[in-house]
């Protein structure tokens, strides 16, 4: 199963800054489990969430060059609230800094206003071809992948 923990993007600053929502809905079929009479978010989903949004916005930042990007290292990670089915989750997340292979971010999650968690985020950026060359095409075809999924998240975003 694929998680697209990112619904919407609502604010986009290239180099800077991201914002976007997770609605949450009790058909995700995880909820079910997690837990039986109390259905919650898994804090890791929210993490997931939180990188999700930073990998959008490394990816409009360097203009889609890298086809994975993947976390590195999450630290500081502090879970502070619930998030239940009909709530939204609201992540802000500010680049920090922004190399080669790797790109650094403070990323938070809010709900209804209140800190539900937050976290210090590293991820890896790379190219398949980058270790075997015969995997470029898949490299571009990952590439236009997110380039139409970023359309339907943020329809409205021109590059500036």
């Amino acid at each position: 199963m694929k998680f697209c923990l990112v619904d919407r993007i609502t604010e986009l600053t290239p180099g800077e800054s991201i914002s976007t929502i997770k609605n949450v809905s009790l058909a995700e079929e995880y909820l079910q489990d997690h837990f039986p009479g109390f259905s919650i978010l898994p804090g890791v989903l929210m993490v997931e969430a939180m990188v999700q949004s930073c990998a959008w916005l490394s990816r409009v930042t360097d203009d889609f060059a890298f086809s994975t990007l993947l976390l590195k290292q999450a630290r500081a990670a502090k879970f502070n609230n619930f998030l239940k089915p009909g709530q939204t989750l609201k992540v802000t997340a500010t680049l920090k800094k922004n190399e080669d292979d790797v790109a650094s971010f403070q990323a938070a999650g809010t709900v209804e206003g209140v800190s539900a968690v937050s976290a210090r985020l590293i991820l890896s950026k790379r190219n398949l071809q980058d270790q075997r060359p015969d995997m470029a095409e898949i490299d571009g075809r990952i590439q236009s992948a997110m380039r139409e999924m970023f359309e339907q998240i943020r329809p409205d975003y021109t590059a500036v």
